[in-house]
């Protein structure tokens, strides 16, 4: 009998430190989230606002956070979506069947039920509860420990890398402003000098690191998301077929920690910071709320779960090894935490409208909550069930 092909030791450790950093940098992003409210809800309310505001350079404290740190996580995204699509769990297509199909359902069908709440009215904010927070959907998985198969956890970590590339699509296409074609020209220029340093072998990261942060400020002048330079600098940071000590491993290795530990938390810090106790009294029924709260707790595990089934049921691809129906559901509850992209969404879809966008944080805040504490119950009754 012909015996599976497992991935190479490298591959596989890569993979370990990948789910075992995201799951602990979940449990800092909780802390921080809770510490925003606090602050924003408190004594300390407004000043912890003016700071934000206020300006450290040519850029407020608040976009130093969300346009220049943002970009690092951004890069650390691509990084991830480029190792995994050529060498790692999505490197065929058997193995991005499943979590492809299920990350399709999982951004339509939040998308139209926001849709469908908001109809006539604040539409912009129909990607907001389309994204999934790996961060956190590990951290409350890793909670679980031997109790969760192995399977379901890389199932997760695919879904949601997929759902990320579907993100940085979303913002590119649907949430960029007027274009100053100069810059943007600039910045294709600077992409072209990058593909061709990979092409010549250059392994330092050095010189694509400086190039990279001239990308990102001609990117930041053109009308695109300056957070999208992270993505197009992964894509041309060298893998050399995936060995540990390529390039693109090196960068995803160091940037790790700080991503994890320091940039996501300030994030969190910075855009959780949701004024509840000065809301009109209907903010927390409001059309966006609801759309954004319904489409992380119904909608995404309607869309991931009913997507997957109907993809076995048809027989296009199986279940993750050792899992069962009750188990994908519980995955698929996970996939609701929608905290870090969705908040990032949010800022763009609601620039301009102050309310919208503390009741759409709202929306997340809630929907990331019960949909967690569902899929995490749901897996411990499946887990306990298990073991009887």
């Amino acid at each position: 009998m012909t015996q599976p092909n497992h991935p190479p030791r490298s591959r596989a450790s890569a993979l370990r430190r990948f789910l075992t950093g995201q799951a602990a940098g979940g449990a800092v992003l909780i802390a921080a989230a809770l510490l925003a409210l606090l602050l924003a809800n408190s004594p300390l309310g407004p000043g912890y606002a003016a700071l934000l505001h206020g300006d450290v350079g040519p850029l407020a404290l608040e976009a130093w956070i969300n346009d220049a740190l943002m970009a690092v996580f951004f890069l650390l995204v691509g990084l991830e979506i480029k190792r995994e699509t050529l060498h790692g769990q999505l490197a065929s297509w058997p193995r991005r069947l499943l979590p492809g199909i299920a990350a399709a359902g999982g951004m339509a069908a939040p998308a139209l039920l926001y849709l469908a709440i908001n109809r006539g009215g604040a539409t912009k904010g129909w990607a907001i509860p389309a994204a999934t927070d790996i961060a956190f959907a590990l951290g409350v998985i890793a909670l679980l420990g031997d109790r969760v198969p192995a399977s379901l956890r890389v199932f997760l970590a695919a879904l949601a890398i997929i759902d990320d590339l579907g993100a940085v699509v979303i913002i590119a296409l649907f949430y960029t402003g007027a274009l100053a074609l100069p810059y943007l020209a600039g910045a294709g220029a600077v992409l072209v000098v990058l593909a061709l340093l990979n092409r010549a072998g250059v392994t330092r990261l050095t010189p694509y690191l400086l190039l990279g942060v001239l990308l990102w400020w001609l990117v930041l002048r053109s009308g695109v998301h300056a957070t999208l330079a992270g993505v197009m600098l992964a894509f041309t940071i060298p893998a050399q077929d995936g060995r540990e000590g390529s390039p693109l491993c090196r960068l995803e290795h160091w940037l790790h920690t700080p991503v994890a530990f320091v940039i996501l938390p300030l994030f969190a810090l910075a855009n959780a910071a949701v004024p509840v106790l000065g809301l009109p009294p209907g903010a927390l029924a409001a059309p966006v709320t609801l759309g954004v709260a319904a489409g992380l707790l119904l909608g995404k595990v309607a869309g991931v779960f009913g997507f997957a089934a109907l993809a076995v049921r048809l027989r296009w691809t199986e279940l993750p090894a050792h899992a069962g129906w009750t188990q994908l559901l519980g995955v698929a509850l996970l996939c609701g935490i929608g905290f870090t992209m969705s908040i990032f969404i949010t800022l763009l879809a609601f620039a301009d409208a102050p309310l919208l966008q503390a009741e759409a944080k709202l929306g997340v805040l809630a929907g990331s909550l019960l949909s967690g504490a569902a899929g995490y119950l749901l897996l411990r009754l499946a887990a306990f069930r298990t073991d009887r």
